[in-house]
């Protein structure tokens, strides 16, 4: 009768284990289903990709897109709050599902994390006080120049002005009320944000010069999750396709897209 019971217990622990083994092992995919939403990274302050507006709702090209994203998924949408430097790493620790927020994939940033195809191409460059007599970044030797801390943007710019003060700051609220009271001569970072800030400024602000780099975005999975990875990329070629990437465009940047996200062969 020991025995029996014994056997029991051991059949109950392995089943146990093993049940435990295969939830570890789920992918993001199947979680979302099983869960019936999808956790999105997104920023709350980089107009137009990912902030608030007026009315308290967080909108932009990344919500849209990935609004789109979840509807093909067959899932319900959960957006929350990241910044250059938490989107990652909430990213890996699975307080989030996918990261749209605006993320320049790069080969080092590859490296923890897996990257969908690109679906937005942009540049680096310069915001500034419209009396600024700045013509570009080799103007800004000396001058202290703000950055977002997680994001490329102030090892970039050393590289090309190694001469500038790089003053850094978490959110982009904080680095632009510098620059309006004059803490900071310029924010270097991409360039449709620069744009959006300078025409919502009302000639307060300019962009100085043309991008200097080339940033292209990819939203960001956990590594080694291809089927997670698959499907969102599948959901990005099919707004291509259907015409729901150029709607979303724009509507966001007043435009048609000059480059589309590539599409594969079926």
């Amino acid at each position: 009768m020991k025995r029996l019971k014994g056997f029991w217990a051991m059949l109950m622990v392995l089943l146990v284990t093993i049940i435990g083994f295969s939830s570890a092992k789920a992918g993001t995919l199947d979680k979302i289903k099983q869960r019936g939403y999808m956790i999105v990274g997104v920023k709350y302050d980089f107009k137009p990709f990912g902030f608030v507006n007026e009315k308290g709702e967080v909108v932009g090209f990344d919500i849209d897109l990935v609004k789109y994203i979840a509807k093909k998924l067959g899932t319900k949408v959960k957006l929350v709050q990241v910044t250059s430097k938490t989107r990652i790493p909430m990213l890996e620790s699975g307080s989030v599902d996918l990261v749209a927020a605006s993320m320049t994939h790069k080969r080092k940033r590859d490296l923890p994390i897996d990257f969908t195809i690109s679906y937005y191409f942009d540049g680096q460059a310069i915001l500034a006080r419209s009396d600024c007599k700045a013509k570009s970044y080799k103007d800004f030797a000396g001058k202290r120049v703000a950055a977002i801390q997680g994001a490329t943007s102030g090892p970039n710019f050393k590289k090309v002005q190694p001469k500038a003060k790089i003053v850094y700051f978490q959110e982009y609220p904080q680095a632009l009320m510098a620059l309006m009271k004059g803490k900071v001569d310029a924010i270097t970072t991409d360039y449709t944000w620069c744009a959006t800030q300078a025409k919502d400024s009302h000639g307060k602000l300019k962009v100085i010069g043309e991008p200097f780099t080339y940033e292209p975005y990819g939203m960001g999975v956990r590594e080694n999750d291809s089927d997670f990875r698959d499907a969102v990329n599948f959901a990005i070629q099919d707004a291509v396709l259907d015409g729901t990437y150029a709607k979303i465009y724009k509507k966001w940047f007043g435009k048609e897209p000059t480059r589309l996200p590539e599409v594969w062969p079926k």
